[in-house]
């Protein structure tokens, strides 16, 4: 088989996703991860369309990719212009780079309805623009747009879009679903048919419209495509582009096809989360190979296999793509799933004790109570402690209270109610008991600054520890009001994140549970505390 080029194009199909806009150094960082991986192809954006992409290609000059070439992207001249003062094609050339990709209709409807011009005129739109670019020394690849609609359509006139872009000279002829709607059957009888009919290598750049983007970049393999367009995390308009990290993970340890190193494949789940986050997006858990979620056991016979055998319940070694094997406990869980999550946490917890039953039990009932733990391992964490009978916490709610009040403002032209709210609690660490109180800016706040305040004064370090986001699920719509509340806090210490949960009829009897978690947890990670008692 000859080789397979990877082209990523997640600076400009997927910056196109509703909700992203990478800025220019995300954008260098990201080529710089993707050049790591080993991907063949950066597509970096359109030079020709905007300040931002001009300005990464200027300064993309200083990176130093050893696995990767830089690709500009642009389209074939406008409609009766002449393709050396096309700006956009201009810009291509300018942009400092030594390969270009430019789209083209290869749709006859396209072409009528969208461009508005003669079929006769786009076969001259894009010979002139190949032609053009060629001629500057760039290497051309041709992105036939619609093609696999336009072959359904028009046939002859799809063929013939492509005889002319080979004719001028592109090295590749790139095949888009661009609608998104090809499954992969009618991909791989297209492919064929081109392959049949054309002399260059051929590529496949798919949207995921039909859920197939993935399955339809294998089938055009299968089919003879060498070049697979895509994006990480599938990121791009509407729902998206291929995802390139399933693909690549199933072209490795799938097909057996060696297009980037094992050391690079170790790689995937750290690019993929980078780009989540340069995003400004939550990784998606359930991503398949990637995700946190991907190797995960909740099923207390899925995981009573896997500590047996861990290819039981997954297809791959989650190591060879840089993720790790996890298991969840719920309410579906089983004796081993409580073994197995203690150890992996590093908790000791005797296998054939009454401590894994008992425990087992209480988080089955505190599940039927609306506690949920699989986005919330903090608390799981902190629950598996409280199971050793030899484990002391390091502080304990002795009680509190919180007082909201109203308070009007003087009468202005934006007069306001104040709400002020005010907790007093009482926690009990070692021997002592500390009787305190603290204002906030609602309840939750009141009852963080007034534990906070009990207890800095025997931990310290505590201070650095901030919560950084707050979410209230209500339970059981039906009863209004009165319905059970998930609270889920998370929290971070400037270095780790971390998620704890608490549930209650009473919103500020949850919040307090979870937030208590959130202080116990991390006092727990301290090896020793900052401050065993008062001085």
């Amino acid at each position: 088989m000859p080789q397979i080029q990877l082209y990523d194009t997640t600076l400009r199909d997927g910056a196109q996703t509703e909700g992203i806009s990478f800025s220019v150094v995300d954008k260098l960082n990201i080529a710089r991860k993707l050049n790591e991986l080993g991907v063949h192809y950066i597509e970096g954006g359109w030079p020709g369309s905007n300040r931002k992409d001009e300005e990464f290609f200027e300064r993309a000059q200083e990176l130093k990719l050893t696995n990767s070439v830089l690709v500009a992207f642009g389209s074939t001249r406008r409609p009766r212009a002449k393709a050396q003062t096309d700006a956009n094609l201009v810009a291509l050339v300018n942009a400092g780079v030594k390969v270009a990709t430019i789209v083209g209709k290869s749709s006859a409807l396209q072409v009528s309805q969208v461009l508005e011009t003669s079929l006769e005129e786009n076969l001259n739109m894009i010979t002139d623009s190949i032609g053009y670019l060629k001629a500057t020394g760039l290497t051309v690849f041709f992105d036939a747009e619609h093609f696999f609609d336009g072959f359904k359509t028009d046939r002859a006139y799809a063929l013939r879009c492509l005889a002319a872009a080979e004719e001028a000279g592109a090295e590749c002829l790139v095949l888009c679903d661009t609608n998104g709607g090809t499954l992969p059957k009618e991909i791989t009888t297209t492919v064929k048919a081109v392959k049949k009919a054309t002399k260059i290598p051929l590529g496949i750049h798919a949207h995921n419209d039909s859920e197939s983007a993935v399955a339809n970049s294998l089938a055009a393999l299968d089919a003879g495509a060498t070049q697979i367009q895509g994006t990480i995390n599938g990121y791009g308009e509407r729902c998206g582009n291929a995802n390139l990290v399933s693909i690549l993970a199933n072209l490795k340890l799938k097909m057996g096809i060696d297009c980037i190193t094992d050391e690079q494949l170790t790689r995937l789940t750290e690019v993929a989360h980078f780009v989540s986050e340069a995003a400004n997006l939550t990784p998606d858990p359930f991503l398949p190979f990637v995700g946190i979620s991907a190797f995960s056991h909740k099923a207390g016979l899925h995981v009573h296999g896997v500590t047996k055998w861990a290819d039981s319940y997954q297809h791959i070694t989650p190591a060879q793509v840089g993720n790790y094997q996890r298991s969840v406990v719920s309410e579906l869980s089983g004796r081993g799933n409580i073994i197995y999550k203690a150890k992996e946490l590093g908790v000791n917890l005797p296998p054939q004790g009454k401590e894994v039953q008992k425990l087992l039990e209480r988080i089955k009932w505190l599940e039927s109570r609306g506690f949920q733990y699989e986005n919330a391992e903090a608390s799981l964490e902190t629950l598996l402690h409280r199971a050793n009978p030899n484990y002391k916490p390091p502080f304990e709610l002795v009680d509190f209270m919180v007082v909201v009040e109203t308070r009007r403002r003087s009468p202005t032209r934006n007069s306001l109610v104040e709400t002020l709210a005010e907790a007093i609690i009482k926690v009990k660490v070692g021997t002592e008991t500390i009787h305190t109180a603290a204002d906030g800016n609602g309840p939750v706040n009141a009852l963080d600054q007034a534990l906070r305040k009990a207890l800095l004064q025997f931990y310290p370090g505590l201070a650095a520890v901030k919560l950084i986001d707050y979410k209230v699920r209500i339970l059981e719509e039906s009863t209004g009001t009165e319905s059970q509340v998930r609270v889920l806090i998370e929290s971070s210490d400037g270095v780790k994140e971390w998620r704890t949960v608490g549930s209650s009829a009473n919103i500020i009897e949850a919040s307090w549970l979870a937030l208590a978690d959130s202080l116990e947890y991390w006092l727990l990670k301290q090896r020793t505390p900052d401050k065993s008692s008062k001085k």
